[in-house]
């Protein structure tokens, strides 16, 4: 079972999320779940993924593995991010595997990492998508459509339609 959780204000990515409010966000993420009964969807007020394996620890109990998953240039950050000490990146990934899906060529981890550190092959098609390409073409008047699950679709372009 995997569970899916959100920073509310993630540190590497403050003020990337233009045009959206957090409700916003989580009423997009709520729609894409709604099927999907092993996930689940909550905030948090840490930011890092140490501070939300933690209260996810707290939530779901020690016997539940825990992924998180983004996309390659997200995990770039996450694993130079300079946490303060060395080797806590390494830490970490000992409580939760992280996810990397491929966009725009494939993440490489570090060797002492690949085992925490799952790549997901994404399909050509898909390689260009991302909610930030989502927003531009939307703000652009560009088909966007295809990039976005079905079940988002009118809340997506509803929150993101031109103003």
């Amino acid at each position: 079972m995997q569970f899916f959780r959100r920073a509310s204000r993630p540190p590497a990515r403050l003020g990337v999320f233009p045009g959206a409010s957090f409700a916003e966000r989580v009423e997009i993420l709520s729609a894409a779940l709604a099927d999907a009964p092993a996930f689940s969807l909550a905030s948090t007020a840490g930011g890092l993924f140490a501070e939300i394996a933690a209260e996810c620890r707290q939530a779901y109990g020690d016997a539940v593995s825990l992924s998180f998953l983004c996309g390659g240039d997200a995990a770039e950050r996450i694993a130079n991010w300079d946490y303060g000490q060395p080797e806590a990146f390494a830490g970490m990934l000992r409580d939760f595997d992280l996810l990397v899906a491929a966009r725009g060529g494939e993440y490489r981890p570090p060797p002492p990492l690949q085992a925490s550190v799952r790549c997901l092959e994404l399909a050509g098609e898909f390689d260009d998508v991302s909610a930030t390409e989502v927003r531009r073409r939307i703000a652009d008047g560009e088909p966007w459509e295809r990039l976005a699950p079905a079940a988002v679709l009118e809340t997506i372009g509803r929150i993101y339609r031109p103003r």
